[in-house]
């Protein structure tokens, strides 16, 4: 019996790479470059790379939408980079700068920031305004992604 297979989009050359779900602990790499497939790390996404990795990622997206003047977003900063370490390879934790992307801000609504957005399948699941420390940043990811 085979094991079921996850689809994620390379962080580095933006493929996507099919490998077994029971692989994604193992530190994968990109079958096109080689890198790895988590880094750690969330990744600053553009209207470009944004589409890819919500429709084509399997795992739950976790996208913050974000401006670097707003100060509560600075605050959270590394709330959300300790939440990425913690929680990959089970979700993607993406950035968007809204002053950067303007169109994908207005594209989901985007009112008040920092914004975070849980994907699953190219849709939006769950929505959350306002900047959090790492405790509930965590306790909302894990209830937001199931």
């Amino acid at each position: 019996m085979t094991s079921p297979s996850t689809h994620l989009v390379c962080p580095h050359c933006q493929a996507v790479n099919r490998l077994p779900s029971l692989r994604l602990a193992e530190h994968p790499a990109c079958g096109q470059c080689h890198r790895p497939l988590f880094t750690g790390h969330p990744l600053e996404l553009n209207q470009q790379s944004f589409a890819r990795h919500i429709e084509r990622n399997d795992l739950p997206v976790v996208v913050d939408f974000w401006a670097p003047w707003c100060g509560p977003c600075r605050a959270m900063a590394p709330a959300y980079e300790a939440a990425a370490a913690q929680l990959e390879p089970g979700l993607r934790l993406v950035k968007v700068n809204t002053e950067a992307e303007p169109a994908l801000a207005a594209q989901y609504n985007i009112r008040s920031i920092p914004t975070l957005a849980v994907f699953k399948g190219g849709r939006e699941v769950a929505r959350q305004a306002g900047a959090m420390p790492l405790p509930q940043l965590l306790a909302w990811l894990r209830q937001a992604s199931r």
